[in-house]
């Protein structure tokens, strides 16, 4: 991450409930006694913090050096979606008691997050993001900006046959490694690392066996169109959104943005004294790979499903 301190931050929230607006109080607060040059930027909503400046997404937006968002992952997905068209500023992101695989902070490490960025000692981890074009049946270009996406990708939601191979499933699946631990987990794909470079094509529910989950270099371009027979549309998914409909003979092709999203890693402030809070959600920081300790906790990976009371009758035979 750069040595220059920010000069300036976006405050991006869930809805403000009580523990929100305490949070964000004691965050401002301390933002504005320990960093008292540093602006202060909220978007245009009613409950926006007092004494933040409003900030609008698009060409002429003041320009931020760092995000901070304080929520779930859908905070996160939809601070990404704020810079769909450039690069993303680094995201300090900060859990609200909702556990997700993008959310390396615990509200209760306020302080020193902002230190590690501040002191220059934050490490970021680049997510990779999609850009997506959508295209006419006589292969015109629909729109003319590629639109970025982030995580999940974006997946065909109908039951519809799309022109790879004749390839006939309810739905496909475009995903980044960050996005293999959500629907495309779900739908049998594989959890790929993060930090690397790849595009995962995922079916969902297909009808032949054989067809099996792809994962593809960065360098790919991805080109899913809807067969000129197929009896309905197509809905396309970015995030859990739907932003398109792509009609029979229309497709829509995916490919690596290159703005990916720099979140800042939990281990950034692993040098510093870190309390230790009995019963707190989530994993704390640690010098080992936040992702695979996020896989651990959140997944349970390789966890066994026996019960206790039958790990209870193997012990005891009778059980005793």
């Amino acid at each position: 991450m750069s040595q220059c301190p920010p000069r300036s931050i976006l405050l991006v929230n869930k809805l403000r409930t009580d523990p929100i607006v305490r949070a964000i109080d004691d965050l401002l607060n301390h933002v504005r006694t320990i960093y008292p040059d540093v602006k202060i930027y909220a978007e245009d909503r009613p409950d926006a913090p007092n004494g933040a400046q409003v900030w609008r997404s698009g060409p002429s937006a003041a320009p931020v050096d760092l995000v901070v968002t304080l929520g779930g992952d859908g905070t996160i997905l939809h601070a990404a979606s704020l810079f769909s068209h450039g690069a993303v500023p680094p995201v300090l992101s900060f859990s609200m008691g909702t556990l997700g695989f993008l959310l390396p902070f615990h509200i209760d490490d306020y302080v020193k997050g902002l230190e590690a960025v501040f002191s220059g000692k934050a490490t970021i981890l680049h997510r990779m993001r999609l850009s997506c074009s959508f295209y006419d049946r006589e292969g015109r270009k629909i729109g003319s900006d590629a639109e970025d996406i982030y995580v999940d990708g974006q997946h065909l939601t109908e039951a519809v046959p799309t022109e790879s191979h004749d390839a006939q499933s309810d739905g496909m699946i475009v995903s980044t490694p960050t996005g293999s631990t959500a629907y495309s987990l779900s739908a049998g794909g594989p959890i790929v690392h993060p930090s690397l470079s790849a595009v995962l094509l995922v079916p969902i529910c297909p009808r032949s066996l054989s067809f099996r989950p792809l994962v593809f270099p960065s360098s790919s371009s991805i080109t899913l169109r809807i067969g000129d027979k197929s009896r309905a549309a197509a809905g396309v998914s970015m995030d859990g959104r739907t932003v398109h409909v792509l009609n029979p003979g229309e497709s829509v092709t995916v490919q690596a943005s290159p703005y990916p999203v720099p979140c800042i890693n939990r281990s950034s402030i692993v040098d510093l004294p870190l309390p230790s809070i009995e019963g707190q959600e989530g994993v704390g920081p640690g010098k080992e790979d936040d992702w695979v300790r996020d896989i651990n906790n959140l997944l349970q990976y390789n966890a066994t499903f026996r019960s206790k009371a039958l790990l209870r009758y193997s012990r005891g035979g009778d059980g005793s």
